[in-house]
């Protein structure tokens, strides 16, 4: 295989295996009664005691407005807290509330499951290399993505 084959075969396997998992987050999103930015809301959070809306939007890659609007929804169904930052009005810090963490909880335990279930699909000999070779993929397109443009 030339390495522009490879380069293809790479580009489409990313591609594709990036809308499948859309899917897949689309279906745990709506088993726990969230839209799918919620819940990527939620994974985000999952691991943080508490962010700002502008580090949410960066890492969400969103807009500070479509941030906010997720933010008023997860506060309206009591799954997140706001707390105005004083000197910046605009500037909110956000944290899960017990209901959030809840649910926060089941959301993890559901994607580790999930997880687990696709692992069963794939030979057991076959899951270590798999995870190393993903560990590499991922640290090369983080490489590619900190270079200059």
């Amino acid at each position: 295989m030339t390495e522009i084959h490879k380069a293809e075969s790479l580009a489409n396997l990313t591609f594709n295996l990036l809308a499948r998992c859309q899917e897949k987050e689309n279906h745990i999103a709506e088993a726990h009664g969230l839209l799918e930015a919620e819940f990527k809301c939620f994974r985000l959070m999952s691991s943080e005691e508490s962010l700002n809306n502008k580090e949410i939007a960066k890492r969400m890659n969103l807009s500070a407005g479509r941030v906010t609007r997720i933010m008023d929804g997860l506060v309206e169904k009591g799954y997140m807290e706001r707390e105005l930052n004083t000197k910046d009005r605009r500037n909110m810090i956000l944290s899960l509330s017990r209901k959030g963490k809840t649910l926060a909880h089941k959301i993890n335990e559901t994607y580790v499951n999930v997880h687990q279930d696709i692992l069963k699909e794939i030979d057991a000999s076959q899951h270590k290399p798999l995870i190393m070779a993903m560990e590499h993929l991922l640290a090369a397109v983080e490489r590619w993505l900190q270079k200059p443009k």
